[in-house]
């Protein structure tokens, strides 16, 4: 009678997914990031009026 030994890959193609989903979480969280740093950066450069014409004063573009 033959016996079959389990015979498993060192990582599982479950372990790969999760793997995959965190670099993909990280990467996703930090194009975020940069998207939130300029979108700040380009409305400290504008003046009072223009972030009044659009509802915005300085301290708001922290909470953006």
């Amino acid at each position: 009678m033959a016996t079959t030994a389990n015979i498993h890959a060192p990582l599982g193609a479950a372990t790969i997914l999760h793997v995959v989903d965190a670099f993909t979480a990280a990467f996703e969280k930090a194009a975020e990031w940069n998207e939130t740093r300029k979108t700040r950066a380009l409305l400290a450069e504008l003046s009072d009026a223009q972030l009044d014409d659009i509802g915005l004063c300085r301290a708001d573009i922290d909470k953006v």
